[in-house]
């Protein structure tokens, strides 16, 4: 993860005290997105595992890829605010599953977990589509036993409290470079919006508001 050493912090309030002591150093820069993230190892499956946490706003482990070569890589995570919850399976380099929606889920081998998501809980068919008439399921809840079922770490109050963390301040991750946006949504009524755009249409309409907005001034 290219992180700077921050020493150890005893339990999760001791990686709340560095993530804060970072933050407090950066409060005249709020474009920095870097964070300290702790890091531990953990009983589980064939042997011994890493265990990180971290507060990057929760899109996902941006290294996971890398990280996984050789290996295995179970990732999970909210942004805050209105939340967004994804999960990511990557294995050895390459990204198996990926999710917040479990009904709608991307990646190398989508229908692999199917079996797994259906015995934690998930609301799905065999199939993997939505199951209406399941009954509904903590969806946080669900996805720890399911990372629970790939690792065999069960992620615990007590683990995570009385773990020694190793610190380390994560560099900001350089923005991907994007070529357009899609917007693709399907309704309760099962009506769906597809619309997309390029990276030079968005510049260009971009450009457009721009030059009205200051003709209008």
């Amino acid at each position: 993860m290219e992180a700077e050493p921050r020493g150890t912090g005893e339990g999760t309030a001791g990686l709340v005290e560095a993530d804060d002591a970072h933050r407090a150093e950066m409060d005249d820069d709020y474009g920095d997105d870097s964070y300290v993230a702790g890091a531990f190892r953990a009983p589980g499956e064939d042997g011994g595992w890493t265990v990180v946490l971290g507060f990057d706003g929760g899109l996902g482990v941006p290294c996971a890829e890398a990280l996984s070569e050789g290996g295995r890589v179970v990732a999970h995570s909210s942004n805050g605010g209105k939340p967004i919850h994804l999960f990511h399976w990557f294995e050895d380099g390459e990204l198996r599953t990926t999710f917040e929606d479990p009904s709608a889920r991307d990646g190398s081998s989508p229908g692999e977990l199917v079996p797994l998501l259906r015995e934690v809980g998930f609301p799905l068919t065999p199939e993997g589509e939505h199951d209406e008439s399941a009954p509904v399921v903590d969806g946080k809840a669900a996805v720890l036993a399911l990372a629970e079922r790939l690792t065999g770490v069960r992620v615990t109050e007590s683990l995570l409290q009385d773990a020694t963390y190793e610190l380390g301040l994560v560099p900001e991750q350089p923005a991907e470079e994007w070529t357009g946006l899609v917007i693709d949504i399907t309704d309760a009524r099962g009506e769906r919006l597809y619309k997309g755009w390029t990276y030079e249409e968005i510049a260009a309409a971009s450009d457009r508001a721009r030059a009205e907005a200051k003709r209008r001034s």
